[in-house]
C-alpha cells in the first residue's frame, strides 16, 4: 500500500498492490471515521474525494445501521446511492452518532479549504 496524497483535511489516498485506490477520511488526531471502498481507477478516487465536498448540500446520505453482533455502523452514499464509504464499529448508538457528527465536521472542513 502507497499513501499518495494526505491533505490539510485529513484525507488519506492509497493505491493498493492491484493497481486499486481507496481513501481514508481521519480526525485531527488521526483516528479514521471512514473508509473508502476500492475504486478502480485514480480518476474515480478524485472524483470522489472531490464529492465530499458537496455532502453538506444534501448531496450525500447517512445510512446508519447495526450488525449481527449489535454493533453500530454507518455508511456514506453519494448522489446516486452508491456506497462510498463505510465507518468503523461502534459499541454504542451514541458513540456511532458522534462519529457521525465528527464526519460532517471534517467533510465541512475539506468544503472551506476549497
Amino acid at each position: 500500500m502507497i499513501i499518495l496524497l494526505k491533505t490539510a483535511a485529513m484525507i488519506e489516498i492509497q493505491k493498493e498492490n492491484n493497481d486499486k485506490y481507496l481513501f481514508q477520511l481521519k480526525t485531527s488526531e488521526g483516528q479514521t471515521l471512514l473508509k473508502s471502498i476500492v475504486f478502480d481507477s485514480r480518476e474515480e478516487i478524485d472524483s470522489a474525494v472531490a464529492g465530499l465536498s458537496k455532502f453538506g448540500d444534501a448531496q450525500g446520505v447517512i445510512e446508519r445501521k447495526t450488525n449481527y453482533q449489535g454493533n453500530f455502523l454507518f455508511n456514506l452514499k453519494d448522489k446516486n446511492g452508491r456506497i462510498i464509504g463505510k465507518s468503523l464499529l461502534y459499541d454504542s448508538e451514541a458513540g456511532m452518532e458522534n462519529g457521525i457528527s465528527n464526519l460532517k465536521k471534517r467533510i465541512a472542513s475539506i468544503a472551506s479549504t476549497k
